[in-house]
């Protein structure tokens, strides 16, 4: 998928995005991340936080040492540990001396299909933010919002009094989140997305990939529906005799770009998962794998 040559790459420059926070934007857009991963800066005063500070890559570090330009840096925030997020923590924290915070450090232990290979396995906080705990420096305080679904130890930062949600990868405005079990888990994840809301103050997200969420409610009432949605089409597609996730694919994503189309496949199955907890669907030994579902 290739983007549009008329979106914006600032690359390696720091722009204020809402009050009290800058944006630095990382050279590593793909087709998962869009342009690139954005790294957030909190705080005005002489100290900040860093949020998501992304790939280990020296021109995107340098651009953000700049932009602290002196500051102390009182924490770098993680909302998750792929590797577009939080590989830079361990370096920017050697530069700056500030802690490592916010979310777990993830290891997977299963048998199945993994969903580890995206994983900073390097990443080691120095605390663990548990929901509703909190950071502050001079004139902010992020809280830490759980919201597992898209991995496991994923959180969310709401700035305080501001209405401002740093979302990381769970909710985003260009894209919707991308399920993966084993870690991945599509229950949560929409457990997580009405925790979202019915959070009625916040009247902006900042996502770690794409354009500012200003309809944050009304995006996540459409995300919950969308999801809602695929649940059903799923449904129909067992209805009409396709019980493999490979066979699913192709019909329910024709428009999709087709490299997307294994990461869409993880969804399905995320989905499948959910609506066999739900007793919706079971697995069927009839086509040779564990992944044929038929309908209860």
């Amino acid at each position: 998928m290739e983007l549009p040559a008329d979106i914006p790459r600032p690359y390696e420059l720091a722009e204020t995005v809402a009050p009290r926070v800058r944006r630095v934007l990382a050279r590593n857009p793909s087709p998962f991340t869009f342009t690139g991963t954005q790294t957030y800066l909190v705080g005005d005063g002489p100290d900040v936080a860093v949020i998501d500070p992304g790939p280990d890559e020296p021109a995107h570090l340098t651009a953000l040492v700049e932009a602290i330009a002196g500051a102390k840096v009182v924490a770098i925030l993680c909302t998750h540990t792929h590797r577009d997020h939080s590989p830079a923590a361990a370096p920017l924290s050697a530069m700056t001396g500030a802690p490592i915070i916010g979310c777990a450090p993830l290891t997977l232990d299963d048998d199945g299909p993994r969903a580890d290979a995206a994983f900073d396995a390097d990443y080691r906080p120095d605390r663990v933010l548990a929901d509703g705990e909190s950071v502050s420096g001079t004139g902010w305080t992020l809280i830490a919002v759980a919201t597992p679904g898209h991995t496991s130890n994923h959180l969310c930062f709401a700035l305080d009094d501001s209405g401002v949600v740093f979302t990381g990868d769970h909710v985003m405005g260009w894209s919707t989140s991308v399920v993966s079990p084993p870690d991945g888990d599509m229950t949560a994840y929409l457990e997580s997305l009405q925790k979202l809301y019915e959070r009625e103050g916040d009247t902006i997200y900042l996502p770690a990939h794409g354009p500012a969420v200003e309809k944050p409610r009304q995006l996540v009432r459409g995300m919950i529906g969308h999801r809602r949605q695929r649940e059903r089409q799923i449904l129909r597609q067992i209805e009409a005799g396709r019980h493999l996730i490979a066979d699913m694919v192709p019909h329910m994503y024709k428009g999709v770009d087709q490299r997307l189309w294994p990461a869409a496949g993880r969804s399905v199955l995320a989905h499948l998962i959910d609506l066999e907890r739900r007793g919706f669907v079971v697995r069927s030994a009839a086509h040779g794998t564990d992944e044929s579902w038929i309908a209860v």
